[in-house]
This record gives structure tokens, sequence and C-alpha cells, in this order.
């Protein structure tokens, strides 16, 4: 992304109800997927500006990665953590190291989404499991994934498959941020048909803010234990086998 997005990133990503919500649902999923209790060892991979290591570092101790200079920066100064820069997979890892991988909407940005998990998967401790979320609905593709670099968005059948040529097995999948996507469907339809540019992360205001946190963030009582077949974005939990 580039240097104003994660910019607009710092600015917003405690308040906006897309990153508040999406934080509650990541606990939810965490919580009811965690490889084994007790404190967990931890890796984030694409850290961005450090909007979700707090609620990461609920759960153990806590290892990230951000190639950004800029948002690495904000990132530690944030968390009190020293993040390690770099793109994957020339960065140095531990083989064996981490119970817990997560990548938050990251690995649309990878060109090589398998080679990256392949990378992954040997870092997993023995039971480790890998957590991503990713944009859904490919059909969906708008300014918002061009302004965010994307790659691409993914179907559930493409996800299984990126995870399968990467050696993993998915345990759990479902889409998420469902309540909302008839309403997220046509603003970007109205995007497109209007020409809009740039993406769609400006703040609403604060009853507005806290009504789309509210709908969102109530997915996490469901989320993690019955899977949804449609919403904008998909959540994946996943560990070595095939």
């Amino acid at each position: 992304m580039d240097r104003a997005t994660y910019d607009r990133m710092a600015e917003i990503d405690q308040t906006h109800w897309w990153f508040v919500a999406r934080r509650r649902i990541i606990a939810a999923l965490i919580e009811k997927h965690r490889p084994k209790p007790g404190p967990l060892r931890i890796l984030e991979v694409g850290a961005g500006t450090g909007s979700n290591l707090a609620l990461l570092q609920r759960y153990g101790t806590v290892d990230a990665i951000e190639p950004d200079d800029g948002a690495r920066g904000f990132a530690e100064a944030r968390s009190g953590l020293k993040l390690k820069g770099g793109y994957l997979p020339d960065v140095p890892l531990d083989d064996g190291a981490y119970d817990l991988i997560v990548l938050l909407d990251v690995l649309e940005h990878i060109p090589g989404d398998v080679e990256a998990l392949t990378y992954l998967r040997g870092k997993l401790a023995p039971g480790g499991r890998i957590l991503v979320t990713v944009p859904g609905a490919p059909w969906m593709w708008s300014a918002h994934d061009v302004a965010h670099h994307h790659q691409r968005r993914y179907t559930g059948a493409r996800l299984r498959s990126v995870f399968g040529q990467a050696g993993l097995k998915p345990r759990y999948m479902s889409h998420f941020n469902s309540v909302l996507f008839p309403l997220i469907a046509a603003v970007r339809a109205l995007g497109k048909l209007t020409g809009k540019e740039g993406g769609d992360d400006a703040m609403p205001s604060k009853p507005v803010n806290a009504a789309l946190a509210a709908l969102f963030g109530a997915e996490r009582h469901w989320v993690a234990s019955l899977p949804v077949p449609f919403g904008v974005s998909i959540a994946i939990v996943a560990e070595p086998g095939v």
C-alpha cells in the first residue's frame, strides 16, 4: 500500500467501525480455534500500523512482520514491540517457532500466496495453526481494492485450493461481514457506475459509526462456530496436512 493509505489507517484504525468490529470477530475466532490452552507464541504477518497487536498480546507473546518502514515504526511506537521488516519468504524465522500465525487482510496483497503460506507452514510448532482473513466475492472488485493494492479477492473454493497447495488443511472456514453485505455491495456497485476512485474508509458520524460497529461486531456471536456462505470477507483456520 502507498504512504497515504498507511497514514489514513493510523488515523482511524482504533475507532473506525470496520477495524473495531473485525477485532471482535478475530478475538472470537482465536478463542474458538486456538491450538492449545495457555499462552501462545504468535506471529502476525503484515502488522500494518499495529492495530491488532494489543489484541494478540492478550493471548501470549507476539512477534510481527511489517515491510513498510513508516507503518512498522508507528506499530513499534504503539505496541512497544520490535517488528521485523522485509517480505516473505525472505524474512528469517525459526522453524517450528509459533503456535499461531495470523495474516489479517494481508494474503490478498502477496503476489505469491501459495509460496508465502508454504514458507509459514514450516514455522508452525507441532499442533500450530494459521488464521487468515481475506476479502471475498471477486465480483465486488472496485476502486477500494485498487487503492489498497490488492492482488485478488477470493472465493471460498480458491482459498481452499491455495491452502491445499501450500500443504495446509482447513479446519474451519466462514464468510463474515455478512450482515452489512447488501449495503456494502450496493456502495461498491454505485462506485463503479460513478467512476469513484480511492478506498471506502471515510469516517462516518459517531452515531453511524457506532451502529455499523454494533451490526458488524454482532457476527462474533456466531461466525466462529456457524459457517456463513456469503459475506464481504472470508476467515479460514488451517493446520499442516492434506
